[in-house]
């Protein structure tokens, strides 16, 4: 539990919301949302370092994936939400 909310997890939460508000501010595709994780994953890997070597990209490269999953997650969260408000406005409708 106490790596669950270490600093290491809230930077992977952190870039994961970065990119989901990258992804809606500017409409990229979904393709492209993995490319732009990996450069942001491994600038922030490189920051927190302070130099850049083959450990620093690989770490780069794991945050950017787990910042996929938690963008991944953010997303099916709100449409699952999204469709219970949905089903709760039908059914409280009159016909």
């Amino acid at each position: 539990m106490d790596q669950l909310l270490s600093m290491n997890f809230g930077a992977y939460v952190a870039l994961g919301f970065v990119l989901y508000a990258i992804h809606e501010a500017t409409h990229i595709k979904n393709r492209y949302i993995p490319l732009v994780a990996i450069v942001l994953g491994i600038a922030y890997a490189w920051f927190q370092s302070g130099e850049f070597s083959p450990h620093v990209l690989l770490v780069g490269i794991k945050y950017a994936l787990y910042g996929v999953g938690t963008v991944g997650t953010i997303k099916f969260t709100l449409e699952k939400a999204e469709n219970v408000n949905n089903r709760k406005d039908k059914k409280s409708k009159p016909k």
